[in-house]
């Protein structure tokens, strides 16, 4: 059976340490750092520097980076290099206004002469693997996707992964795979191509891998209170049909478990339940249920370790009833 490789999308205040490890334990074949400011990097800012903190457990991992001068991202490279990742990814679709509205991220798509020149020096700075993850373009008018691949090929860059969306749909309307199927399919790429984009259910992945012919795909939003989707899309894939839905319990001490490695990850409790509060805004766990709106609010607003899990059992023992 051909493999089905299922990756971690990289993600701002969301693929820490904490939460990769979770993801790679429910079946994630490759994580991603969030992405890392090179010129904060090369400055040493602590923040940074944390972000470059892998272990063992999660390889392969790959240190995504961005930023706009060929010269400071290839020695952000070489910084990065010395924690021994599997890949250094290169960020050319971040679409958020502070990192493309400056001209990094997808801000490169309006300037390939100066997103080929990164990748150039970082290829040259580094022995490790560089990959890059990027859009179609920058609008519906400049899909550049298909000639981009090309020269990034020819560049040396081992692996593209593509949002089928452009930097000016941010994540609106419905990613665009036949465009990243044509790539897969362009006889002159010989390297992986992964796709990205709207896969939140086990179809979705299947559609991905069988119709567009995509070497991997990766998986960002869907996750968020929901690491155990890697688990459920390769059963699917595996066996054709849908998992038994996961017990409510056990779902939510899985969420406690985050809270718990964000704690110790960040050495504060405040600031771990803080951190990981965009999970339980998200999470299925907690949609559907009547008249939850003041439990939600109190779910969003605690700030002490006993009293959440105390909540979150309550949660769900009403979940359960109400089931029942």
């Amino acid at each position: 059976m051909r493999p089905y490789p299922l990756y971690l999308a990289p993600m701002e205040d969301v693929t820490d340490p904490a939460f990769r490890l979770l993801c790679k334990r429910f079946g994630a074949d490759r994580v991603y750092t969030e992405f890392i400011n090179c010129d904060a990097l090369v400055r040493s800012v602590n923040r940074t520097m944390q972000k470059l903190t892998i272990s063992e457990k999660e390889r392969p991992v790959a240190i995504q980076l961005y930023g706009k001068d060929p010269e400071t991202m290839a020695w952000a490279a070489r910084i990065a290099e010395e924690a021994e990742p599997d890949f250094i990814d290169l960020n050319f679709g971040c679409p958020v206004k502070k990192v493309a509205g400056k001209g990094a991220g997808a801000g490169l798509l309006k300037d390939i002469p100066r997103l080929l020149q990164i990748t150039e020096a970082v290829v040259k700075a580094v022995r490790t693997p560089v990959t890059v993850k990027t859009r179609l373009g920058w609008d519906e008018q400049n899909i550049i996707i298909g000639d981009l691949a090309l020269r990034l090929q020819d560049l040396g860059v081992r692996e593209i992964s593509i949002h089928g969306r452009t930097r000016c749909q941010m994540y609106k309307g419905e990613a665009d795979w036949t465009e990243i199927g044509k790539i897969k399919h362009n006889p002159l790429i010989h390297i992986p191509i992964n796709g990205n984009g709207d896969i939140t259910a086990p179809e979705d992945a299947r559609t991905a891998f069988d119709t567009y012919g995509v070497d991997a795909i990766m998986i960002g939003r869907a996750t968020f209170g929901r690491p155990w989707i890697f688990r459920e899309i390769k059963y699917f894939l595996e066996t054709g049909e849908k998992m038994p839905a996961m017990p409510v319990k056990e779902q939510i001490d899985i969420l406690k478990e985050h809270v718990d490695n964000s704690i110790e990850w960040l050495q504060d409790e405040r600031k771990g339940i803080v951190h990981s509060r965009s999970h339980f805004a998200a999470s299925p766990v907690f949609k559907g249920i009547a008249n939850f709106k003041p439990m939600r609010i109190q779910l969003l607003r605690e700030e002490k370790r006993d009293n959440l899990f105390a909540l979150m059992d309550e949660i769900a023992t009403l979940i359960t009833q109400n089931e029942g």
